[in-house]
């Protein structure tokens, strides 16, 4: 897609602008000018490591912004996700990435703020896959940010803030709000946007009284929230970890602790034990009843939580079906739909609706339906029947690399929607020649989305009256209850 606003010959290899803090100095192409690493917030060590974030110190001098700045992952996470995500080593994690088509105050662009995934534990917004190439290319400034992930952003310490995580990335929005029009942004129009944990961030935004007027629009992609999400379930965790490491959960006891010993710490709370599996997403987060008042999916189904914020949402459709789930007996299978809530009429339903799937993929199916897209269905619904503005669609392209041939599986739309086909391990994840056209079907719709507010006319709202789906495959189609048998199935609706 292009606009008027497209990047202009940057005559200065390494333009400067000036933030609320202090010159900053990036680099300029062709293809756009990127601000790489900027410090949003003071680097969380010492006293400040499990403390809410506090501005960063200012400066005088041009700081160098030529290169990602530190990332709160601190191991490689490689067999967890196909998306390159680098480990930059350093102490000033709260930074952020601004890719620009002009740093010019007076151009008014509308913004996206990104929003990384990786289970809340992981991820790196120093991914290739998150350049904002294209983007600029449709005059759009993207902006990408880092925050505490796993114990120190995510863990109920007695005697610090809940949801550090939280807190940073609001931390990271006012800051968009504060600088972005030094940098071609107009902040009256910021779309937030993220995939996975994410995602999830983005419905907990949207569920946060503290982030309301910080963005205008929002693009949750296989978003994910921890299950249950109340204040008890934030409390087990701090319990369990005690139980498995004999230290108090408080920020006296583990703020001195070097990064490895808290990632080995995190190893040991998800290991499974005798108390039982680790449940999903425990360090994620949770209804603290202050800064998140109530679980996300209460709030965005039953709720008030978003109001009239125009809402882009979907899944692909085999999220999880290339996890390695070991063959197994129906009875496990039905022993795993049973757990996650299905009666033995909907789990009937469930076998009835993939009579072709391998037990293991039924298995990962299940997890798919019940975290991604039963979960999204239930707030489009929900909107739906409030008459708000909401988009739903299913990602279903499948991917030809021979470790996932046949499935559209978590992550595969990304390097679709960033129009980054050719980007470092794309096609690992695609295969040879994936389609262009259908590239530039999702990314042109998310560029109409974040200039206007609407995907375009071949894409219409969710509606209660048809329920249109955009259906993303080659070639792309707008489906009227499409996800009629998730519906069914997972929300007991027909």
């Amino acid at each position: 897609m292009s606009t008027p606003h497209r990047p202009v010959d940057q005559p200065v290899d390494h333009p400067v602008v000036q933030t609320d803090r202090g010159p900053v100095r990036g680099t300029g192409s062709d293809a756009g000018l990127r601000f790489l690493g900027i410090p949003y917030a003071k680097a969380p060590v010492g006293a400040l490591r499990f403390a809410a974030p506090e501005p960063a110190e200012p400066w005088t001098e041009p700081l160098d912004a030529t290169a990602y700045g530190p990332t709160a992952q601190r191991r490689a996470f490689a067999e967890v996700t196909i998306i390159p995500e680098p480990t930059v080593p350093g102490a000033g994690i709260l930074n952020l990435n601004v890719f620009t088509p002009a740093a010019d105050p007076s151009a008014g662009l509308p913004v996206l703020v990104w929003i990384h995934g990786g289970g809340y534990v992981a991820g790196s917004s120093a991914s290739p896959w998150y350049d904002g190439a294209a983007f600029n290319r449709d005059g759009v400034v993207l902006v990408s940010i880092g925050y505490r992930l796993g114990i120190e952003g995510f863990l109920h310490l007695e005697d610090a803030p809940d949801n550090r995580g939280v807190l940073d990335w609001i931390a990271a929005l006012g800051w968009v709000r504060d600088n972005i029009a030094a940098f071609g942004g107009d902040p009256a129009k910021v779309t937030v946007a993220g995939q996975s944990a994410g995602g999830g961030a983005v419905q907990t935004l949207l569920a946060t009284p503290a982030a309301k007027g910080l963005f205008r629009a929002a693009i949750s992609v296989s978003g994910a929230v921890m299950q249950p999400q109340d204040a008890a379930a934030g409390r087990a965790v701090a319990e369990r970890f005690t139980a498995r490491t004999g230290l108090p959960a408080t920020a006296q006891a583990l703020r001195d602790r070097s990064d490895e010993e808290l990632l080995d710490f995190q190893g040991a709370l998800s290991a499974p034990g005798p108390d039982g599996p680790a449940p999903m997403l425990m360090l994620a987060p949770f209804a603290d009843g202050e800064l998140v008042p109530e679980p996300v999916m209460d709030a965005l189904t039953s709720g008030d939580a978003g109001g009239e914020i125009p809402l882009m949402l979907g899944f692909t459709e085999h999220e999880f079906n290339a996890l390695p789930f070991p063959d197994a007996p129906e009875e496990a299978l039905l022993g795993l739909l049973a757990s996650l809530g299905l009666d033995p009429s909907a789990s009937a339903g469930f076998l009835a609706a993939h009579p072709s799937l391998t037990t293991p993929q039924r298995m990962g199916q299940a997890i798919t339906d019940a975290t991604f897209r039963a979960p999204a269905l239930a707030i489009a619904e929900s909107r739906a029947a409030r008459l708000r503005p909401t988009w739903l669609y299913e990602f279903t392209w499948t991917s030809q690399a021979p470790a996932f041939a046949g499935a559209a599986f978590h992550c595969l739309d990304l390097p679709f929607a960033f129009d980054l086909l050719s980007a470092e391990g794309a096609t690992d994840a695609t295969g040879a020649n994936p389609p262009q056209a259908l590239a530039d079907a999702v990314h042109s719709a998310w560029v109409r989305f974040i200039h206007s507010l609407d995907p375009g006319a071949d894409w219409p709202r969710y509606t209660a009256a048809d329920r249109a789906t955009r259906v993303w495959d080659t070639p792309p189609r707008t489906d009227p209850d499409h996800l009629a048998p998730v519906r069914a199935v997972w929300l007991r609706e027909h």
